[in-house]
């Protein structure tokens, strides 16, 4: 489904055409609102996976959000409720796909996403709240409307480790993608330049890399955010 069309990821709500991130009206800090993904072979107009997250900042410069961990979420699985990441890498893109509700596991994760670009950082802590990395989620230009925002995986991400160094994930990942028809080698070679971007960025120490993110902390009296009751889950 194409990200201009109207969204129709609340059951109940008026459909509304999507708007680009990094003009007002912003979002509250501490509004809970929803981060979906959409896939085209998603099998009702509704995104496939959809996280509820806190906004910690939201202006010209992009959108932080708080995931913490056990969050209800809407999670992307195979059309016959096997999980993505325990199916075969030459299974994983071919069929249909379906939605299961889950929970946010391990640590909560702080999702960053800069106006504009096409990618988010995310910042991982370990148990102890140690600093592990920094995620670069390579993705499809954020837009929103009032119930949040929505974009689409590229497969393909960067790894950012604490003295700055880099490692490129997934790209097994997108090019199972690619021979399975999901994207194009046209579409898969603009993500790996969008990778190569983004590694510029961590190169030259800019934000949010250069802003401190990874000494933030949440509040621990925060409430958990929680997925709309009626969002469809097919398993």
């Amino acid at each position: 489904m194409p990200l201009e069309r109207a969204d129709h990821a609340t059951t109940g709500a008026v459909p509304r055409p999507f708007r680009p991130s990094g003009t007002p009206p912003y979002f509250e800090p501490g509004e809970h609102i929803l981060w979906r993904e959409w896939c085209p072979t998603r099998r009702h107009g509704t995104p496939e996976v959809v996280r509820p997250v806190r906004v910690i900042r939201d202006d010209a410069d992009g959108l932080v959000l708080w995931l913490p961990g056990g969050t209800p979420v809407l999670r992307a699985v195979l059309s016959d409720g096997r999980h993505m990441r325990e199916t075969p890498l030459h299974e994983r893109h071919r069929g249909g796909r379906a939605s299961k509700r889950d929970v946010w596991r391990g640590d909560g994760v702080l999702k960053i996403a800069p106006t504009g670009a096409p990618w988010s950082v995310w910042v991982f802590w370990d148990a102890d709240r140690h600093h592990r990395c920094w995620y670069i989620n390579l993705e499809q230009r954020h837009v929103r409307d009032d119930a949040g925002i929505v974009t689409r995986d590229h497969e393909l991400d960067v790894i950012v480790w604490p003295d700055g160094s880099t490692e490129i994930k997934d790209d097994d990942d997108l090019a199972a993608a690619v021979a399975a028809g999901r994207f194009t080698e046209h579409e898969a070679a603009t993500f790996a330049d969008d990778a190569q971007a983004a590694i510029r960025v961590v190169e030259s120490w800019s934000p949010p890399f250069s802003s401190g993110w990874e000494t933030w902390r949440p509040d621990p009296t925060w409430p958990t955010p929680q997925l709309p009751d009626d969002l469809a889950s097919d398993h």
